[in-house]
């Protein structure tokens, strides 16, 4: 029996939410590691801390991936490659 197959999941639905759960658990350390992460004024003139950034990152990838589903007959793998470079400008910019 596969551990995922009681809710019809695929592997690839895993490894969101576990990619997920690591973000969040990534996020904890860091702010116990480095506390602070004050408010941070970006290109948007939006006041935003780290939190702020890793859910602008996260919501800004899925409506990449809904557009790139949506708009072309690519792979999605470089819709993948640009959800994070966009995941990497807001945390650098925004």
């Amino acid at each position: 029996m596969k551990p995922l197959a009681w809710m019809a999941w695929t592997w690839q639905t895993g490894a969101f939410f576990i990619f997920i759960a690591l973000c969040l658990i990534t996020m904890f350390f860091w702010e116990i590691i480095k506390p602070g992460g004050g408010p941070r004024s970006g290109i948007l003139r939006l006041d935003t801390t780290r939190g702020d950034r890793l859910f602008i990152s996260l919501l800004g990838s899925a409506y990449i991936h809904i557009a790139w589903l949506g708009l072309t007959n690519l792979p999605l793998w470089w819709g993948s490659v640009l959800a994070a470079v966009f995941a990497l400008s807001v945390f650098t910019w925004v």
